[in-house]
C-alpha cells in the first residue's frame, strides 16, 4: 500500500486539475479557469469549441457534426440589408432589389456568409445589427458564426461600386493609389480600412480589384491600379497585407481578390454584368500578362478569388465565363498555382433578376441553355467553393442526394469555408464593442490620412506659362462644378466669366449610357471616352474667353485633346473633394500623382489599340507615367 499511495495521490491530484466543464449562466463553459463558447449547446467542450486546438481538428470536427442541409447553406453567399436601429426584424427597406434580413436567410436557408451593400445605419447601429446577428448564429444547432462582407467602403467616389463612405474615412480611389504609386501608402490605406471594417463586424473585403486596365472603355477601371502589370502587383500585395496581415488571424479582414484571371481586356470595353458583352478578347495574345498581379496576390496569402463574369475567348477548350471554366478554375488556379483558398463566383451566375418588369439575366455566359442544377453542378465540376448573389442550398442538396455530386466534392468546398472562419477567430468570439465602432468609424486620423491621399494623387499634366499654384485670397475666380461656399476661401468668387481673373471647373470623364431597359446597366460609364456637341462646345467656349485651369476626375482614360490645348493647367484627380482639387490649384498642397493610365489622343485612337495590351494607343495625348510637380 505504501507503494501505491504517490501513484493514487497524483492520480487524484489530475483528476483535479482536469476538472469537468462549468456551464455559465451565459451559456459558455468554463474549464480550468478558462471560458469556452458552447456553440452545439451540448455541455461538453468539442473539439470545434477548443480554441487550444490544431485548426484543421478544429475544422474536420465541426464539419463531421454538419448536416448536408447546414453544409449546402455554407456554400451560398448573398446581400442582406441593415435595419437604421439595428434590429433583424424584417422591415421594408425601399429597395427596388429588396433583399431578405438576414435571420431569414440563416433560419430558412442555414446561410451564414451575408454582404452588404447600403447601410442606412450609423457605426453604433451598425455594430448592434452585426452583435445581434452573431448572436442568433450562435443560437442556431452548431452556433457557426456569420461572416460579413463589403465591397470598398474608403473611396470618395461617385462610383456604384464604391457602397457609402459617408461615415468611412475617405480615400482616393485605388486608380488615384496607382496615381501615388507607393506601397507603403496603399498598405497604410487598407490598414485603416480594416481597422473600420473591424469596428463594425465586415470581416471580409470584396476587393481588391487587380484587373489591369489595358481596354480604356471598360466601366470599372477607377477600381484598378491601372494598366502596368508591375505597378499593379506591388500595390495588390500592399494592399492584401493591410487588410490581411502576413497571416490571416483575429484582427484580419479576409480579401477576396478579383476578377481572376483578369476582367480587363473586354471586347469594345462592353462589361459582362449585362448580355451585350462580347467577351474578353486578347488581340495583343497578352493572356499571361493579365496573371501577374495575381501571382503578387497569390503571395500575399490572399484569403480568396474572385472569377470575373466574362468568357476568355478560345484561351481555353470552351467558351464559358470563367467561373464556370474547369481549365480556369481548377487547371489554372488550382493546379497551376496551387491555390487553397476560397474561390467564390460573381454574383448572380445562376438564376435571373426580376427589376419591375425588366428581367436581368443571369451571367451564365456560355452556359445560357443549362438549367439552374446543371449550372449549380457545372460550376462545382470547375471548382469554384461558393456561390455570390445565390440563395439555392437545396439545390446543392438535390444534386448530392440524386448523386450527381458527391457530398466529399462539397466538404472539400465547406472544409475551406470553416477554416477561413476559424482563421478570423468567428468561432471564438464573433462580436465587436459597439462603442468602439462610433469612434473607429472616421476617427480623425484616418480622414486626415484620407484626405491626404486625395490631395497626393492629384495629377498636373500641364502648367502653362507656370500659372499654377495660384495666389490665394487675390484673384477673381469664376467656378463652374465647385461649391461657392469651398472656392471663396481661397479667392473672390464672381458669377461672370468676363469678371473674373481665371477660371476653374471641374470636369468628369465623359460616359454614354447603353440603350438597355436594365436601369442598373445605364448606370455603367460604357461609351466614348471624349466629350461631343454642345457639352463640349460649352466647355470650350469658356476656355477661349477666359484663362481656365482644368481639373477632370478620371474614372476612365478622358478623350480631351481641344480642351487640354486651351487649358492653362490641366489637373487630373482620383476622387477627391472640392477643398483638395483647390489645395492643389492655390498651392496649399503639391501634385504629387504620375498617370497610371494613358490618354489616347482621339477615339479612333482607342478603337484602333488592342483590349489585353497596356499603353498601346497610337501618339497619345499624355503617356503612362506623366505628371509634373511645382
Amino acid at each position: 500500500m505504501k507503494t501505491l499511495l504517490p501513484v493514487l495521490l497524483g492520480t487524484c491530484l489530475l483528476a483535479a486539475c482536469h476538472q469537468g466543464p462549468k456551464k455559465n449562466k451565459d451559456g459558455t463553459l468554463t474549464i480550468n479557469g478558462v471560458t469556452f463558447r458552447d456553440l452545439n449547446k451540448n455541455g461538453q467542450l468539442d473539439i470545434y469549441e477548443d480554441k487550444r486546438q490544431p485548426l484543421e481538428q478544429r475544422v474536420g470536427d465541426v464539419l463531421r457534426q454538419m448536416t448536408l442541409e447546414e453544409k449546402a447553406g455554407m456554400l451560398f453567399i448573398n446581400g442582406t440589408k441593415v435595419n437604421a436601429d439595428g434590429t433583424l426584424d424584417d422591415k421594408p427597406d425601399g429597395s427596388p432589389m429588396p433583399v431578405p434580413a438576414a435571420v431569414k436567410l440563416m433560419d430558412e436557408k442555414k446561410m451564414n456568409h451575408f454582404n452588404l451593400w447600403q447601410i442606412p445605419a450609423g457605426p453604433k447601429e451598425m455594430a448592434t445589427w452585426y452583435n445581434n446577428v452573431q448572436q442568433h448564429a450562435a443560437a442556431t444547432r452548431l452556433g457557426i458564426p456569420v461572416t460579413i462582407a463589403s465591397d470598398p467602403r474608403n473611396h470618395f467616389s461617385n462610383n456604384i461600386f464604391a457602397m457609402q463612405a459617408t461615415r468611412f474615412s475617405q480615400w482616393c480611389e485605388p486608380l488615384g493609389l496607382a496615381a501615388i504609386g507607393d506601397p507603403e501608402v496603399t498598405r497604410t490605406f487598407a490598414n485603416a480600412s480594416r481597422q473600420e471594417y473591424l469596428a463594425v463586424g465586415i470581416r471580409e473585403a470584396l476587393h481588391p480589384q487587380a484587373d489591369l486596365a489595358t481596354e480604356p472603355r471598360w466601366p470599372r477601371i477607377s477600381g484598378t491600379f491601372g494598366e502596368d502589370a508591375q505597378l499593379a502587383a506591388k500595390l495588390t500585395a500592399a494592399y492584401i497585407r493591410g487588410y490581411q496581415g502576413d497571416t490571416l488571424n483575429a484582427q484580419s479582414v479576409a480579401c477576396m481578390t478579383k476578377h481572376f484571371s483578369g476582367g480587363g481586356p473586354q471586347k469594345e470595353g462592353l462589361d459582362p454584368h449585362f448580355e451585350f458583352q462580347k467577351g474578353q478578347v486578347y488581340p495583343g495574345h497578352n493572356f499571361n500578362y493579365h496573371l501577374i498581379p495575381f501571382e503578387a496576390a497569390f503571395n500575399a496569402h490572399t484569403a480568396a478569388i474572385m472569377p470575373y463574369y466574362g468568357v476568355p475567348m478560345d484561351q481555353t477548350n470552351e467558351n464559358v465565363g470563367f467561373a464556370y471554366n474547369k481549365a480556369i478554375i481548377t487547371g489554372m488556379l488550382r493546379e497551376k498555382y496551387h491555390f487553397d483558398g476560397v474561390v467564390c463566383t460573381d454574383w448572380g451566375l445562376i438564376t435571373d433578376l426580376k427589376m419591375g418588369d425588366v428581367t436581368w439575366p443571369a451571367r451564365a455566359w456560355g452556359v445560357e441553355k443549362l438549367n439552374t442544377a446543371e449550372r449549380v453542378k457545372k460550376l462545382l465540376d470547375a471548382g469554384v467553393d461558393q456561390f455570390g448573389g445565390e440563395n439555392l442550398p437545396e439545390v446543392v442538396v438535390q444534386l448530392v442526394k440524386s448523386k450527381q455530386v458527391s457530398e466529399a466534392r462539397i466538404d472539400s468546398s465547406v472544409r475551406r469555408l470553416l477554416r477561413q472562419k476559424f482563421e478570423l477567430g468567428l468561432f471564438d468570439n464573433p462580436f465587436v464593442d459597439v462603442d468602439n465602432a462610433a469612434t473607429m468609424i472616421g476617427n480623425a486620423d484616418f480622414q486626415q490620412a484620407g484626405e491626404a491621399s486625395q490631395r497626393k494623387a492629384i495629377t498636373l499634366l500641364k502648367n502653362d506659362e507656370k500659372k499654377l499654384p495660384l495666389p490665394s485670397g487675390k484673384l477673381h475666380i469664376y467656378i463652374k462644378n465647385i461649391d461657392a461656399k469651398v472656392a471663396a476661401q481661397y479667392g473672390i468668387v464672381v458669377e461672370k466669366p468676363a469678371d473674373a481673373d481665371i477660371a476653374i471647373i471641374r470636369l468628369n470623364t465623359p460616359w454614354y449610357p447603353v440603350n438597355s431597359p436594365n436601369a442598373f446597366a445605364r448606370m455603367f460609364h460604357h461609351g466614348d471616352l471624349d466629350f461631343k456637341g454642345k457639352q463640349k462646345d460649352s466647355i470650350l467656349q469658356l476656355l477661349h474667353t477666359t484663362p481656365t485651369i482644368v481639373d477632370i476626375y478620371l474614372d476612365r482614360p478622358a478623350v480631351i485633346p481641344e480642351i487640354n490645348a486651351a487649358a492653362k493647367g490641366l489637373l487630373a484627380d482620383f476622387g477627391a473633394s472640392d477643398a483638395a482639387v483647390l489645395d492643389v490649384i492655390f498651392g496649399k498642397a503639391n501634385p504629387g500623382g504620375k498617370l497610371p493610365i494613358e490618354l489616347p489622343s482621339s477615339m479612333e485612337a482607342v478603337r484602333q489599340q488592342k483590349e489585353d495590351v497596356p499603353y498601346d494607343s497610337k501618339n497619345p495625348l499624355y503617356k503612362f507615367g506623366a505628371g509634373l510637380s511645382y
